[in-house]
């Protein structure tokens, strides 16, 4: 009897135990959730700027440096597929968004860099502030989505660890999306067409990398084989007079001042 009484008291034990870490586990979870969505909110801020700082931006570019009319509506059509997938997701990440978002902020580099060939438009004011609130919103998303990226990796480390996952799967946790693209494609720079810098007054671009290719020398030709006789009086002809020593004449020889006394 006692021997059972001591049985069931460990069993006992055991389930308070083993209760007690299932609900450390599951407010672990929603704790790192809850950490999620709110360094995502960070980051859906900031792109959010960034959506309204974009066509202050095309507009100052576009008194400026019309030229630039295919990079400004790329830029453009960008924003609007951004904003508008934000919009049906509800502010919620996807992997499609971050794809989007990249290539966004890759354009607006582009245009600010492709811009720099305009000396009115890099000493405007409004111009400047605009550049400088990009490139600050821009920094901040970079960190947000660091600090976003690292928690859902803890997160869904967490998630797919035994005994950990015993709880996520009781509970019905997902794992979270990173904020980052993985596809290969998307990853390279976007085709943005800058030819129309080269076709403006004032030459090439002046961000252009050289290219060994624009100068390259003519190829060698061998020289044409000639009759010998023909090649010797072409010589003869062409030679300059020789300017050696001459043996004065006898005639005209001259004698020397102190000979005439």
């Amino acid at each position: 009897m006692e021997f059972l009484l001591v049985l069931i008291g460990i069993i006992v034990v055991i389930g308070l135990i083993a209760a007690l870490w299932g609900v450390t586990v599951y407010n672990g979870f929603i704790k790192g959730r809850n950490l999620i969505q709110e360094s995502w909110r960070q980051i859906d801020v900031e792109l959010n700027r960034r959506y309204d700082l974009i066509p202050n931006l095309i507009e100052t570019v576009r008194g400026f440096a019309a030229h630039e009319r295919n990079t400004l509506e790329e830029v453009t059509r960008l924003r609007n597929t951004a904003a508008s997938m934000a919009s049906q997701s509800h502010g919620a990440p996807s992997q499609q968004r971050a794809a989007v978002e990249s290539e966004l902020g890759q354009a607006v580099r582009n245009l600010i860099v492709s811009v720099e060939a305009y000396p009115e438009l890099k000493s405007n004011v409004n111009f400047l502030e605009l550049q400088r609130e990009l490139t600050e919103t821009e920094d901040r998303i970079a960190a947000g989505r660091r600090f976003y990226n690292a928690n859902v990796r803890d997160y869904n480390t967490k998630l797919e660890t035994v005994p950990s996952n015993i709880v996520a799967g009781f509970a019905k946790f997902e794992k979270a999306t990173y904020f980052e693209v993985n596809d290969a494609m998307v990853r390279q720079a976007p085709s943005v067409n800058f030819g129309e810098i080269s076709s403006r007054p004032g030459g090439q671009n002046p961000n252009a990398l050289p290219n060994p290719g624009q100068h390259s020398q003519p190829p060698y030709s061998a020289p044409q084989t000639t009759n010998p006789a023909e090649q010797q009086g072409q010589w003869q002809q062409s030679a300059p007079p020789q300017q050696g020593y001459q043996p004065p004449q006898e005639g005209n020889q001259q004698q020397p001042p102190w000979g005439n006394n």
